[in-house]
């Protein structure tokens, strides 16, 4: 048995513990509030703030671990190359952790060190400069926040009026307080896809079939597999995830994301972690869920092959009000329908267009995924959160 020290205990992690758990595991659970998802199904839990490095530093020496997983970009990632010099053994690497809460550092090893297809970029650190990377770029564009997740600070610009908002909005809502941004050429794509891959201690890179997925303000909102990708575009999806991943190190499940267009395959962004889109593989599409895979990856166990059994997708269950107590009804009305299920991820609070929960539809092999992603949805929309305002009884 190990001794996993989880940082971040959101719904990827509540999986990733479950999976853990049915292997034998023992899981301390982290996050800065108390009755985080994943709290509520590991043996132990932890509240700190992640970006504190001395908190990080004392719950490590508290708990000695034998494995830490990161769950979230909002960690002191440098510190994790200590742990590692300690002989913990940080998943996928500290490397992976530090390069992929940057996204400066993962771009430019991306496009300059590895001369992958990306999106045209600059970066920028005052309005000024944000001005000038803009005028080079070109409308429309992509803003986002250097150090960001679930699409926090995200936005497009398309005419000049829209340049100063934008400017604040990212700057704002950079996970580490600071106010450098990326600014991308606005890729013109017919679709955007998550390709799974699967490092491996003793064996070979693997992957999952192709997740398609539909975004809003940067976050996603229902994701199907498999998706629909020319025989050339995976290939050269799959050779670009390698190659990123191997640059970077280490073992586990990495969310790869890419822009399809017609044609051409544009690398987007990488998470060194199960991937939210990845929900979709709850629906028993592969032989082994996203889950399921991080965790005999991070243990050094056998993945004989990754197969494709049904087709499945997924639909997010939101908030629509901010900081509530949720309480939901509906669920027997959207299990009602064959080949549906629900998750409520069990976070205690709610915030505006926070993910609450999932639903999810499968079908055979072969069958239309447009369909699947039709049922998904309408079992989302009959789930409804109801809210309880805080009292000074909650936290």
């Amino acid at each position: 048995m190990k001794k996993i020290l989880l940082l971040g205990s959101g719904e990827l992690g509540k999986e990733f513990v479950i999976a853990a758990q049915r292997l034998g595991q023992y899981v301390i659970a982290v996050d800065s509030y108390d009755n985080a998802p994943a709290m509520q199904v590991a043996h132990e839990r932890e509240i700190i703030n992640m970006l504190d490095g001395e908190a990080l530093d004392h719950i490590v020496a508290k708990h000695q671990p034998d494995i830490i997983v990161p769950e979230i970009e909002a960690i002191r990632t440098e510190r994790l190359y200590d742990y590692e010099k300690q002989g913990i053994q940080v998943v996928p690497s500290a490397k992976a952790a530090n390069f992929t809460m940057n996204r400066k550092a993962i771009r430019d090893l991306a496009a300059k060190e590895l001369g992958l297809k990306t999106a045209a970029y600059r970066y920028a650190s005052t309005l000024e400069e944000f001005r000038e990377a803009v005028a080079i770029i070109g409308l429309p564009c992509v803003v986002k926040p250097l150090m960001s997740s679930s699409g926090k600070g995200q936005s497009v610009i398309r005419t000049a009026a829209d340049i100063e908002k934008s400017w604040e909005y990212a700057a704002a809502k950079g996970r580490t307080g600071g106010s450098e941004v990326i600014i991308e050429e606005f890729i013109r794509f017919t679709s955007e896809i998550t390709l799974l891959t699967v490092t491996q201690k003793n064996g070979h890179t693997l992957f999952c079939p192709p997740i398609g997925h539909r975004q809003e303000r940067g976050d996603y909102q229902e994701s199907w597999q498999p998706c629909a990708i020319l025989s050339h575009q995976l290939t050269e999806a799959q050779h670009i995830a390698a190659q990123v991943t191997g640059a970077l190190t280490g073992v586990g499940i990495w969310g790869v994301e890419f822009f399809l267009t017609e044609t051409e395959v544009y690398f987007s962004e990488l998470s060194p972690r199960p991937h939210d889109t990845g929900m979709v593989t709850l629906t028993g599409t592969q032989n082994l869920s996203e889950f399921e895979l991080h965790c005999r990856a991070v243990l050094g166990l056998p993945i004989p092959e990754i197969t494709l059994e049904r087709a499945g997708a997924s639909a997010v269950i939101l908030a629509s009000e901010d900081g509530k107590i949720p309480h939901y009804s509906g669920i027997e009305d959207a299990l009602s329908t064959p080949k549906t299920d629900v998750r409520i991820f069990g976070k205690p609070i709610t915030r505006i267009y926070r993910r609450m929960g999932v639903a999810l539809a499968y079908g055979e092999p072969g069958a239309d995924t447009d369909i699947i992603r039709k049922t998904a949805f309408e079992a989302a929309s009959k789930v409804k959160i109801e809210y309880t305002t805080i009292d000074n009884g909650h936290q």
